[in-house]
C-alpha cells in the first residue's frame, strides 16, 4: 500500500541542476518538503535556502545526514562525494537520489549498489540521462515490433564544441579528483543507448587530451587537464552486434549527440540534441522523420519517480543503482583500455584502484 506520510528531503550540493530541476520538481509534489540544504560553501547554502524557503542550513553533509527529521537525501554534489554520502545516508536509514555520474569509478559504484541491497526497503536511484527520455518508449516499441530486425551496428556520437576554445578555463569535469574516470558525455550517452541495445562485453579505446593545459579560474595558473577531451571506442555487444563511440568536446561543427542503430531490416537514428527520430526500412532509400506519438511521449519526471519509489507506488526504472554500475564499469573499461592500449572485457572481474 502506498504511503501518504510526508516526505522530508535534505539537499547535499545545490548546483544548477538541483536549483533548476530538482528543487522545483520536489516542491510541486504534494506531501513533499525540502527541509535542509548543505552546499560547498555556507554562503551559497544560505542563498539557496532563502531562494527556495528551505528552513535549515547545515555546515556539513554529515550533520545533515545525522538529522533524524530528514527522510531522504538528494545528492547534487560532484561525483567525488557520491559514494561517501550514499553509504552514510543509506546507513542512516534514508532514501537516496544521486546525480549522475554515479561515482568516481566502478569500485565506488559497486559499493553503493551492495549497500543499497542491504537495505532494500530504501529507495536508491541515480538521476537518469535526460537524453532520449522523450522518445524512449517509442524507440522501444519500434525495436520490439521488428523495425530493426537483428541489430548489426550501434553508432554513438557526442561531438560538441564545449571545450573547443583553448582559452576557456578548466572546469570541474576536467579535473579527475572531482570526476574520477568519467569523461565527456561517454557515460550519459552509453546509459541512453543501453535502454535500447544489448550491453557491451568488450571495449577497445583511444582517449586523448588535445588541449592538455588550461587556466585554473580560481588561481589563474596554467594547469594540466585531468580528463580526455577526445575519446573513440570500439565495442562488441552480447548479442553479437558491434559498436562505435565517437566523443569529443573540441569539434567546432560537430553533429551533437546522436544514437544510430543499424539492423538487418532497418535503421533508426535518434538526434538526442533535437529530440528527433528518423528511420527507414531496408528497402527504402532515405531516412524519414518518425514523429513521436503523443501517447508514447515521455519526459523528465525524476522527482516524481523518486517520490513514487519511496511511497511504494512504482519501482525505479530510470535509473537504478544496477544500471549505474553498468555504465560506470563501461567508462572504467574505456579508461583502462586507452591507458594500456589493449581490449578490456566486461563485466569487470575485478576493480582497480582509482589510479589504474
Amino acid at each position: 500500500m502506498a504511503s501518504t506520510k510526508a516526505i522530508r528531503i535534505g539537499i547535499i550540493g545545490a548546483g544548477a541542476i538541483t536549483r533548476t530541476r530538482h528543487l522545483p520538481g520536489f516542491l510541486a509534489i504534494p506531501g513533499v518538503q525540502v527541509v535542509g540544504v548543505c552546499n560547498r560553501l555556507r554562503e551559497s547554502s544560505s542563498r539557496v535556502a532563502r531562494e527556495f524557503d528551505i528552513p535549515k542550513v547545515y555546515g556539513s553533509w554529515e550533520t545533515l545526514i545525522d538529522d533524524d527529521s530528514i527522510d531522504a537525501i538528494v545528492i547534487g554534489a560532484w561525483p567525488s562525494l557520491h559514494c561517501a554520502v550514499t553509504l552514510a545516508a543509506l546507513g542512516a536509514g534514508k532514501h537516496v537520489l544521486t546525480q549522475a555520474r554515479m561515482a568516481m569509478n566502478a569500485r565506488e559504484a559497486q559499493r553503493m549498489l551492495e549497500k543499497s541491497r542491504e537495505v532494500p526497503h530504501l529507495a536508491a536511484m541515480v538521476v537518469p540521462s535526460p537524453y532520449g527520455l522523450t522518445g524512449d518508449a517509442f524507440v522501444g516499441d519500434l525495436i520490439a515490433d521488428g523495425f530493426l530486425g537483428t541489430l548489426r551496428e550501434l553508432h554513438v556520437d557526442g561531438l560538441t564544441k564545449d571545450l573547443a576554445d583553448p582559452n576557456a578555463p578548466i572546469g570541474w569535469r576536467q579535473q579527475a579528483r572531482y570526476s574520477g574516470f568519467n569523461m565527456l558525455t561517454l557515460g550519459i550517452l552509453h546509459e541512453t543507448a543501453l535502454r535500447w541495445t544489448a550491453p557491451p562485453n568488450r571495449v577497445i579505446a583511444l582517449a586523448s587530451k588535445l588541449i592538455p593545459t588550461r587556466a585554473n579560474p580560481e588561481t589563474g595558473h596554467i594547469v594540466r587537464v585531468g580528463t580526455p577531451d577526445s575519446v573513440q571506442v570500439l565495442t562488441s555487444q552480447t548479442d553479437g552486434s558491434r559498436g562505435v563511440y565517437r566523443l569529443s568536446g573540441v569539434t567546432w561543427h560537430g553533429p551533437g549527440m546522436v544514437v544510430s542503430m543499424y539492423g538487418s531490416e532497418g535503421t533508426l537514428s535518434y538526434d538526442l540534441t533535437r529530440d528527433e527520430i528518423r528511420g527507414a526500412a531496408r528497402h527504402e532509400t532515405d531516412l524519414k522523420p518518425l514523429p513521436i506519438p503523443e501517447n508514447l511521449r515521455g519526459g523528465w519526471q525524476v522527482e516524481a519517480d523518486f517520490i513514487g519509489a519511496i511511497r511504494g507506488e512504482r519501482p525505479v526504472t530510470h535509473t537504478t543503482f544496477a544500471d549505474g554500475v553498468k555504465y560506470m564499469q563501461f567508462t572504467e573499461a574505456v579508461a583502462r583500455s586507452s591507458r594500456h592500449s589493449s581490449p578490456v572485457d566486461l563485466p569487470l572481474q575485478e576493480f582497480s584502484n582509482p589510479s589504474l
